[in-house]
């Protein structure tokens, strides 16, 4: 781990004012880094990827609003330190928002939940071992301009929608697929002091040719909270599919909302992990299972809109299938009466 300036706050004003002073740069995203639960950062520093020169320690913002959970008539407030545990054992998210809360429980162990931030969850960085690994030079998230040796090497964990020549890394969260299928927005507060309310589906960029920057965050940026509206009607699934049956990232993930009646669809919103840079959601596969009868052929419709512009790159090839398979079982078991 390479040396750096530290510095403790106590306002969310501090962190801005503080992530202000140590960064004159405002085109570099990496030389000031906040400090949450520190599963990614200080992971990640150990390994030589990231190398901030100042890091903001934001703990005990979690005394603050950002600790705090609410749920009312506008839906679910999440501050952005409320850690993992507290948010996936919480009885109104249980209740309303089952897919959140599945998300969080079926992450990591329960040592890293009770640690890890939900603001830090949101912004997880990819397990790509090409990207964790210093020793690989081409890896155009870590050191734009060198390659993607995932593209020709070891991608059996890779992308398979939204790719790009530049990289086909997946985002790791859990939870980031459930709130994209629900619709969430993240709260922030840049270096200016200013508000601003993202939606989920914008927060996330696609690599293009620039895949060292993942989210439309600005340098100095913090996230405050995850809000959510009202839940949608419909029965709530977050399903995993996985190497191991604990402590292992998806190699696909479905959170699906599905509100069905006698083997008749009304609506749905299906959002997927594992598959993207970002969570991905099909519009044309909602609108498909919309109004629809709950079968075989509705379900390869969906499935055929999710995957439109799939390509696999060898070792990910399966990837196609096990979506298909995936979606297929998950609204087979949603709609059945």
């Amino acid at each position: 781990m390479r040396p750096f300036s530290f510095e403790a706050v106590n306002s969310t004003a501090g962190a801005v004012q503080a992530a202000g002073r140590f960064s004159t740069d405002v085109s570099d995203s990496t030389r000031v880094q906040y400090l949450a639960g520190g599963t990614t950062l200080i992971d990640l520093m150990k390994l030589d990827v990231m190398r901030p020169a100042y890091v903001v320690d934001i703990n005990a913002l979690h005394e603050l609003d950002l600790g705090r959970i609410d749920v009312g008539a506008k839906g679910l407030r999440l501050g952005a330190l409320v850690r993992m545990a507290e948010a996936a054992e919480h009885a109104d998210i249980v209740r309303n928002f089952p897919a959140v809360a599945q998300s969080l429980q079926l992450a990591a162990s329960q040592q890293i939940r009770n640690m890890a931030s939900l603001g830090g969850n949101v912004l997880q960085r990819t397990r790509c071992p090409y990207f964790r690994d210093p020793s690989w030079q081409a890896c155009n998230k870590r050191s734009p301009g060198s390659g993607c040796a995932a593209l020709a090497g070891f991608n059996r964990i890779h992308a398979i929608l939204g790719t790009s020549d530049h990289c086909i890394a997946t985002h790791p969260s859990d939870m980031a697929v459930a709130m994209r299928a629900l619709d969430a927005n993240v709260e922030t507060v840049d270096r200016q002091g200013d508000t601003k309310t993202i939606p989920i589906a914008e927060f996330h960029r696609l690599p293009g040719d620039t895949p060292e920057i993942e989210t439309t965050l600005k340098p100095g940026e913090i996230i405050t909270a995850v809000t959510l509206p009202p839940p949608p009607p419909g029965v709530q699934v977050y399903r995993k599919v996985r190497d191991r049956a604990s402590y292992a990232f998806a190699l696909v993930s479905v959170a699906a909302v599905v509100d069905s009646t006698r083997g008749r669809i009304s609506s749905a919103r299906l959002a997927f992990g594992g598959l993207a840079h970002r969570p991905w959601r099909s519009a044309q596969a909602e609108q498909g299972l919309a109004n629809a009868p709950a079968n075989t052929a509705t379900f390869n419709t969906a499935a055929n809109a999710v995957l439109e512009g799939a390509r696999g790159f060898g070792g990910n090839d399966f990837k196609i299938p096990l979506t298909r398979r995936t979606l297929h079982s998950v609204l087979a078991e949603m709609t059945r009466a």
